[in-house]
């Protein structure tokens, strides 16, 4: 793997958007998605303004593949090429980056449908700004949402999207922060790939269901923390039993030791959580898996990416 500079790691505050109300108006999801935004950096509730808001999976339309087609947009990003928000054709990034700007906040716009304007293929993307209000990376989700639990829960999102081929991390004043979307925390090796670029937090925004939720939510956070030694997040929607799927909510944060610090219930809210990176560092020297493992005798998953 090719060296990395070393980022920066300050204690900063993270701010997750529990985001309710999102039905069939696209227009009014990205109105109420702002309102949030702007809640939630007026720091009510917390001693602070956040350094960076995060915002849930699919927060501009109803969550299902059938839904992806209908609600996607042209995002046109190219990493390492300027990209100028004036003439994006995505609503959803322009207004993801005049919120970014206006409240002078880093801003992880949860994920939405994006359709690519060269082949038409659909992707479910997550898009983060500076608080600039430049789009400064993207991340499409690797792994697709295919399942089927007898008596519970079939989906599949294969039906219409299609999976991403990279990994994607961004650095801020603050942090190195990786990026991954709900069902990629199920694979270790996108996060050990994040950690061993010297990710500090891993943020997935997520939408894990009535089923899956109770089963895993809190535990594959717990167990990508403390494989990684990093800190970990999943923002989730609201609960909705009125909608066509039932996210599971309680989005969270935990520490390097595993440690929830942050959790929100069911329903619409915003979760603050201070990120000290003396707790990294704590858990680093006092249980040193980062200097013990063994590449002699199994290959390190992070070489070449």
């Amino acid at each position: 793997m090719m060296a990395l500079r070393q980022a920066v790691f300050r204690p900063f505050t993270l701010a997750f958007i529990q985001l309710g109300q999102i039905g069939a108006n696209k227009a009014d999801n990205l109105k109420h998605a702002r309102e949030m935004i702007f809640k939630a950096t007026s720091a009510q509730g917390h001693h602070k303004k956040p350094d960076i808001v995060v915002l849930p999976e699919c927060f501009n339309s109803p969550y299902g593949h059938v839904h992806f087609p209908v609600y996607a947009e042209d995002i046109g990003f190219t990493s390492g090429k300027p990209y100028d928000i004036a003439s994006s054709a995505s609503e959803s990034v322009k207004m993801l980056s005049d919120a970014a700007k206006e409240t002078s906040t880093w801003l992880i716009g949860g994920s939405i449908p994006e359709r690519d304007g060269r082949d038409g293929k659909v992707y479910n993307t997550c898009t983060v700004y500076n608080p600039k209000g430049e789009l400064v990376v993207t991340h499409r989700k690797v792994h697709l949402f295919d399942i089927d639990i007898p008596g519970k829960i079939t989906f599949k999102e294969s039906e219409t999207l299609t999976g991403g081929t990279t990994t994607n991390y961004f650095d801020t004043e603050f942090a190195r922060i990786g990026l991954g979307i709900c069902y990629d925390i199920r694979f270790p090796e996108l996060a050990m790939i994040s950690a061993r670029q010297g990710c500090h937090v891993l943020v997935y925004p997520g939408a894990f269901n009535l089923t899956t939720g109770p089963l895993h939510w809190e535990m594959l956070q717990r167990g990508r923390a403390v494989d990684n030694q990093v800190f970990v997040g999943m923002c989730s929607p609201a609960r909705d039993m009125s909608a066509g799927y039932h996210a599971w909510g309680h989005s969270m944060v935990v520490d390097p030791m595993g440690k929830v610090i942050a959790e929100a219930g069911e329903g619409e809210d915003v979760i603050y959580a201070d990120l000290d990176p003396q707790a990294m560092q704590d858990a680093r020297d006092g249980i040193p898996v980062t200097k013990q493992r063994r590449f002699d005798v199994y290959r390190d998953i992070a070489e070449g990416a």
